[in-house]
């Protein structure tokens, strides 16, 4: 990213971006499938809490 680029986005108000409740999209499980297009993408809930995202 340029610098340009980053002050024009520094100078732009705040959007707000959707918020997902991943244990909402797991139903309660760990394992979600997540399509984009003709692509279909796994969003696991590791024992962690963390998210990993493979295609």
């Amino acid at each position: 990213m340029t610098l340009n680029i980053a002050r024009e986005l520094a100078n732009q108000p705040a959007q707000r971006l959707p918020i997902y409740d991943a244990n909402s999209l797991t139903d309660g499980g760990s394992l979600a499938n997540i399509q984009l297009g003709e692509q279909v993408y796994t969003l696991r809930i590791t024992r962690a809490g963390k998210l990993i995202l493979t295609k």
